[in-house]
């Protein structure tokens, strides 16, 4: 088992650099200048000079992509020159001077996502600590009524097969996956939030953070969590409950459950102690998929209702061409997919001991 993480690890590993790699081409040869976007408006070709020389935005393409890597790599090298812009990293994230040479310095330290272009200097760091925390609360919440009623709606339709039951269940599903998200989510804010505010006591947009009216502090309102993570686990419910549904048939086919029933036991036991768990390896490939995607994807639903998360703050970005925070913010989510499938297939072992250990 041991061996079989690492080589996951190993494999996750050459996947973030494919990424890191991609993300850095990708918006390195967009036209215009970097160090113009740093400094918003202001024209200063000194300031600017200076700029450039500081974060390395005067150096080739593949120098730059090197300090990039240089930034990020938990164990990278910086230089002792004040002028190099590397230092501005050591200082505030080396955690571990392993050894120099001359002005040059080997050391261990935290990622460096670099300082948002728009935000004064502001560490993209700290921009997704604001705002991922947020998003992951939306969507876990999304998940998991996906997953609790996803499976007892699959559950449902196996056992009624061919019911009216399963045929409405059966609609459901495919109006919700045909629904578009953002579609969703103004058709949810518009009718629970607007027409029936009256009677559910729900705004139309919100975060879950709110400032006091009178300035006095910031409280939870938990209540504007519930439409964005209604709509933002519709089609992964619907999913689910068709995975589960097609999955369970399959499995109640199986000459195991046969003997099981042959031995006496009820249909909801056969279902609970045998059926169930061997049905779940399809619907656990959805979930790990559809909840990884909800930390990129839930971008509409997180601006459509104003909840302050790291899709809204993606859109922003975009909206200032703010670079450094939508590459850092590009990459935590890509971290958070690989950490997700490497869980995934060990639960699959768990799941199902025929899973071999490749």
């Amino acid at each position: 088992m041991f061996q079989y993480i690492t080589t996951k690890i190993f494999y996750g590993f050459l996947t973030l650099l494919g990424v890191v790699t991609v993300v850095f081409f990708l918006f390195n040869i967009l036209p215009g200048d970097p160090a113009r976007m740093l400094m918003g408006q202001r024209e200063d070709s000194e300031q600017l000079e200076i700029i450039r020389k500081k974060y390395g935005f005067d150096q080739s393409v593949g120098t730059q992509y090197l300090y990039y890597l240089n930034d990020l790599s938990p164990l990278s090298f910086h230089s002792k020159n004040e002028n190099h812009y590397t230092s501005l990293a050591s200082e505030k994230y080396t955690f571990k001077n392993i050894f120099s040479v001359g002005d040059l310095s080997v050391v261990v330290k935290y990622p460096y996502l670099r300082e948002s272009f728009q935000k004064n200097g502001k560490s993209v760091t700290s921009v997704i600590k604001e705002t991922l925390p947020n998003t992951i609360v939306l969507a876990s919440f999304a998940i998991t009524m996906a997953i609790v009623l996803g499976i007892l709606l699959g559950v449902f339709s196996a056992v009624y097969k061919n019911s009216t039951l399963d045929k409405f269940i059966a609609v459901l599903s495919t109006l919700g996956m045909s629904l578009p998200s953002f579609f969703s989510a103004i058709l949810f804010a518009w009718f629970f939030g607007f027409v029936l505010h009256e009677f559910t006591g729900l705004e139309m947009t919100g975060s879950l953070f709110v400032v006091d009216d009178f300035g006095e502090g910031i409280y939870i309102q938990w209540k504007n969590l519930i439409l964005p993570a209604i709509v933002l686990g519709i089609r992964p419910l619907t999913v689910v409950s068709q995975l589960m549904r097609n999955s369970l048939l399959e499995t109640l086919n199986q000459d195991y459950i046969r003997t099981a029933r042959a031995k006496g036991l009820s249909n909801f036991k056969v279902i609970k102690n045998h059926a169930l768990k061997n049905s779940l390896n399809p619907v656990v490939t959805a979930i790990s998929g559809w909840f990884a995607s909800m930390l990129a994807g839930a971008v509409f639903i997180e601006y459509i209702f104003n909840w302050n998360g790291l899709g809204k703050e993606i859109v922003n970005a975009l909206d200032t061409l703010d670079l450094p925070v939508i590459m850092g913010s590009v990459l935590v989510i890509s971290s958070i997919f690989i950490i997700i499938n490497i869980l995934v297939d060990i639960i699959y072992v768990w799941l199902d001991p025929r899973v071999k250990l490749n």
